[in-house]
């Protein structure tokens, strides 16, 4: 191999360094990268797959809390979805392929999918639906963070603090509906 290029062995997703490409060499390791970078897709996954359910819920809300529902879930999906861009770009920076099929979104989340759910659940299925699904979303935030904070990957560790402000605060306020 020549100094200065790097090649992979699998096809995990990382990029071959082309020649006279340099290698990836941001002060992490290979294998701490892919870690990170691993984990981090599955959170895109998480955070992709909550998106696509506030804003369906968003379509699909009735009821006496239609309005205030409607817009909460605009405001949720629209900061949700500017989220995933940064999150799939922090992947691309360790060297990685981000996830972007349904397929790989559903193989990777911990979130179920349920579809159908709008047309026999009334608004407080679908606020207690996102206050699980928000939880979920900390939770693989947390261990992303940990790895990535174990691997000396301050700007990962920076961007899953920031997501699971964003996500408490969420499932504090739509948990606060259901009181």
């Amino acid at each position: 191999m020549n100094k200065g290029t790097e090649t992979r062995k699998s096809g995990n997703g990382g990029e071959k360094a082309a020649a006279g490409m340099p290698a990836v060499n941001i002060g992490i390791s290979e294998e701490d990268r892919k870690a990170v970078a691993d984990g981090l897709s599955n959170f895109l996954s998480d955070a992709f797959t909550l998106y696509l359910k506030t804003h369906n819920f968003h379509w699909n809300v009735t009821g006496p809390m239609f309005n205030a529902l409607h817009v909460m879930f605009e405001t949720q999906y629209t900061e949700q979805w500017a989220a995933l861009d940064d999150i799939a770009e922090r992947i691309r920076a360790l060297g990685f392929n981000a996830p972007g099929s349904y397929a790989e979104f559903i193989r990777m989340s911990s979130l179920p999918e349920e579809p159908g759910l709008t047309e026999t659940a009334d608004w407080r299925e679908m606020v207690r639906q996102l206050v699980t699904g928000n939880e979920a979303v900390c939770r693989t935030a947390r261990a992303v963070l940990a790895r990535a904070d174990e691997a000396g990957d301050d700007p990962t560790v920076d961007l899953m603090t920031q997501r699971l402000q964003t996500h408490e605060k969420y499932a504090w306020m739509l948990r606060s509906l259901l009181q």
